[in-house]
């Protein structure tokens, strides 16, 4: 029997064995979420494959960033470019990292020209929750949701006024502090946050190399602000807004003398938001707001920036019917980019129109949906999603999902002087899936396959202009297997991804995505006391597409503890890698041939005193 075998058949017995000696704590309150079908259901009713990471999740990661963070969920897979503040992407479902669909409070925030998001400029303090949803949502969503949608929810206001504040200190001289203020004052609710993190880092590049051997530091200052208003009881008005700033230090393999690479890095989101219930059948939402994604790099070469803002607008009708729920929408995304090189074309629009219905009757839950996405750019496109769940007992239910998706070319690739090609189509994708999930009060699992395919992937091909096409295929088929077990005073969470993210064309495998990753965490509460353990692990991936640059398996284990000194204040510590593991999530370059290993974090250690005053 094959490692990953074992592994399957360890966590499988953990999350399906039913012991007869647990309690009857609850697991959690049924979340109800909003990103899967843009309106309020809960998760134990939703047909999609979601996880929502709670605000307690966040402080329990320390000075995590927000990708390693992630990391800790089912069907996702990191890479990073040497440490805090560096490059980051997120890769859902064995998909590209550029296939996944980033919202704060709604609104889309991230860069048209490289068509991803900074995640590594959004930090966790300023974050309340984050739902998400594996798998294609384009048919809800639009453009770039082939593997699926992560919402960031900031800080929001409501109860007496409170305040909070934390800091914390760590390895790599690494300091973070927030503080912020909510609550409501009669029918307005407002909640501000501001937050700070700094660290000296240490060297991007894994080299002897005295050009690159310097710390490469990141600091990061970041402000939250949510304020609305309740006219009447069918009424209400908001607006968001969320800003962060950072500046980060780099290495190049291409630096010929000792010049400090550095970037700084803006992300922004702005919203007004008016809910109407016009009629106890009919609720009207309009959301009107911005995002931008500023990225400004300092290199021995010169200095380069690269801002996109997106102008956005979404007019959203919940119709409950007499069976089920029907929602119609019209969005509107205008996208501009300015930067210090002259791109052939720098606008674009795209209007889409959504039309959805959600039934849960009985054992029986529908949900389809249809978009048409009209741009200035590609013409018109179409998505479809369909559901259907069943549930076979109390505690088991079945369900199956069939979408398709697509990706839109970025600007980089149709306007980038030189080697764009303005012809591009957009990538597609057919993804179908069936899930089957228990769910009682102290445990849950569930059990998801699905297969992904993949047609007119944008490659690059140097060998003639314009150097980029519409030629690739990929096929992803894959399992998830994840669960939650509580027991007396334990809670255990596991998950296992099996998957073949694969070239239909070569048959190897998509760049720095592995065939196994899996993750497991144990915490215990005892009085005053919680303390935990959590493990990451992942097979061998490649970094580069014709896999002769092999990334190594690795499984790291962490530490943590946390103390209620009394209702007001907390102690958090955590002991991260403590077996000081190396291994690398990326190259810049073949380190065989002159390029270098981005490094990892070893063994470090972060210690933060939390203030959240009681509700008295």
């Amino acid at each position: 029997m094959t490692m990953h075998t074992h592994i399957a058949a360890s966590l499988a017995g953990l999350l399906f064995s039913i012991n007869a000696y647990a309690t009857e704590t609850q697991l959690q309150i049924d979340e109800v979420v909003v990103t899967a079908n843009r309106i309020n259901e809960r998760a134990s009713d939703s047909l999609r494959d979601i996880s929502v990471i709670t605000r307690d999740d966040i402080d329990l990661a320390g000075s995590a960033s927000l990708v390693e963070l992630l990391q800790t969920q089912p069907g996702i897979e990191i890479s990073s470019n040497g440490g805090p503040g560096k490059i980051s992407s997120v890769f859902m479902r064995g998909t590209n990292s550029n296939h996944v669909v980033v919202l704060i409070d709604g609104i889309r925030v991230n860069s048209a020209t490289l068509g991803t998001t900074a995640f590594e400029n959004l930090p966790l303090a300023q974050i309340d929750r984050i739902e998400i949803v594996r798998g294609p949502a384009s048919s809800q969503y639009g453009a770039d949701a082939i593997g699926g949608v992560i919402q960031i929810f900031t800080r929001k206001g409501g109860g007496s006024p409170s305040f909070r504040a934390s800091a914390g200190y760590g390895s790599y001289d690494t300091k973070t502090a927030d503080a912020g203020v909510s609550g409501s004052v009669g029918d307005t609710s407002y909640a501000f946050n501001v937050s700070s993190y700094d660290t000296r880092g240490y060297s991007a590049l894994k080299t002897r190399d005295p050009r690159f051997r310097d710390n490469d530091g990141y600091h990061n200052l970041a402000l939250s602000g949510n304020l609305s208003h309740r006219i009447n009881e069918n009424h209400e008005v908001g607006i968001q807004l969320f800003r962060s700033e950072g500046g980060a230090r780099f290495d190049s393999r291409f630096n010929a003398t000792n010049f400090s690479d550095r970037t700084k890095l803006t992300q922004q989101t702005v919203a007004i938001t008016s809910r109407n219930q016009f009629t106890s059948r009919w609720l009207s939402t309009l959301k009107l707001g911005s995002g931008m994604d500023e990225s400004e790099s300092f290199q021995e070469f010169g200095r380069s920036l690269f801002e996109t803002k997106q102008q956005q607008f979404s007019w959203q009708n919940d119709i409950r019917l007499p069976v089920g729920t029907l929602t119609l929408l019209y969005d509107r995304l205008e996208e501009r980019v300015d930067s210090t090189t002259s791109f052939d074309r720098d606008t674009r629009s795209n209007d889409g129109y959504l039309a959805s219905y959600l039934l849960n009757l009985d054992r029986h839950s529908l949900q389809a949906s249809y978009r048409v996405d009209k741009s200035s750019q590609y013409d018109t496109h179409q998505t479809g999603g369909l559901g259907y769940g069943y549930s076979i007992t109390p505690e088991w239910r079945a369900t199956a999902n069939y979408g398709t998706a697509f990706k839109a070319p970025s600007f980089n690739d149709l306007f980038f002087p030189g080697f764009s090609n303005p012809n591009l189509k957009p990538e597609q994708s057919r993804n179908i899936e069936a899930t089957l999930r228990y769910d009682t009060a102290t445990r849950n699992a569930s059990l998801t396959v699905y297969e992904n395919r993949i047609r007119d992937l944008i490659a690059l091909d140097f060998t003639s202009a314009p150097f980029i096409f519409n030629v690739n295929e990929a096929r992803i088929q894959g399992l998830t297997l994840a669960g939650t077990q509580r027991w007396d005073n334990w809670r255990f969470n596991a998950s296992i991804d099996i998957q073949s993210p694969r070239d239909e064309d070569t048959d190897k495998l998509l760049v720095r995505r592995a065939n196994r990753h899996a993750n497991f965490s144990a915490l215990q509460q005892v009085g005053n006391w919680r303390w935990g353990t959590e493990v990451l692990a992942s097979s061998e991936r490649y970094n580069d597409a014709a896999n002769t640059q092999r990334l190594a398996g690795y499984a790291t284990l962490n530490l943590l503890a946390d103390y209620k000194l009394n209702q007001d204040w907390t102690v958090l510590a955590r002991l991260n890698n403590v077996l000081d593991k190396d291994y690398a999530l990326s190259f810049d370059g073949n380190p065989a041939t002159g390029g270098f290993i981005y490094n990892t974090a070893g063994t470090n250690v972060f210690v933060s005193l939390r203030w959240q005053p009681a509700q008295r």
